[in-house]
C-alpha cells in the first residue's frame, strides 16, 4: 500500500435485524430509543469516519473492519467472505443486533452517502440471495 493514499470508501448495508424480546423483558431497562437502523438502510463512508446518523455503539463493533477495508485490506480472516474486499459484521447489542454488510467501493464510484435500497433490491454479494436477506 502507497504512503499518503486517500483511503477508501466503505459501503455500510443493514442486512438483518433480531430482536430478543424474552432478554429485553427479563434483563433490560427501558430504554428511551434504542435501535434506529432500518433493514436495507445504506451508508458510505469517507475512510474510517462515522458516517452521520449511524449508531455509535454499532460503529464500535464495526469500525475496526472498516479501518482494514479503507486501508486496502482484504481476505479478512482467511477466505471467509466470497468477496475478499468485504465482510458481514454484527453489532454488540445482545437485545437488538443488527448485521451489516462492509463493502470497498471502487474510488471512482458514485454511490450515496446514505439512504435506502429500493424495495425487492436489497443489495447482495454472489451467493447471498435477496430472499436470505430479512428480519
Amino acid at each position: 500500500m502507497q504512503k499518503n493514499k486517500k483511503p477508501r470508501r466503505i459501503r455500510i448495508t443493514v442486512m438483518k435485524m433480531a430482536c430478543h424480546q424474552d432478554l429485553i423483558d427479563r434483563y433490560e431497562n427501558p430504554l428511551p430509543q434504542p435501535c434506529t437502523m432500518k433493514l436495507g438502510q445504506v451508508f458510505v463512508t469517507e475512510g474510517w469516519d462515522r458516517p452521520k446518523g449511524f449508531c455509535t455503539s454499532a460503529w464500535d463493533s464495526i469500525s475496526p473492519f472498516v479501518m482494514v477495508l479503507a486501508h486496502g485490506g482484504q481476505n479478512i480472516y482467511d477466505g471467509w467472505m466470497k468477496n475478499p474486499r468485504s465482510a458481514m459484521i454484527s453489532c454488540n447489542d445482545g437485545f437488538r443486533p443488527v448485521t451489516f454488510l462492509l463493502e470497498t467501493l471502487e474510488e471512482d464510484s458514485g454511490e450515496q452517502e446514505t439512504g435506502m435500497a429500493p424495495p425487492n433490491e436489497t443489495p447482495a454479494l454472489p451467493g447471498i440471495r435477496n430472499d436470505d436477506v430479512s428480519s
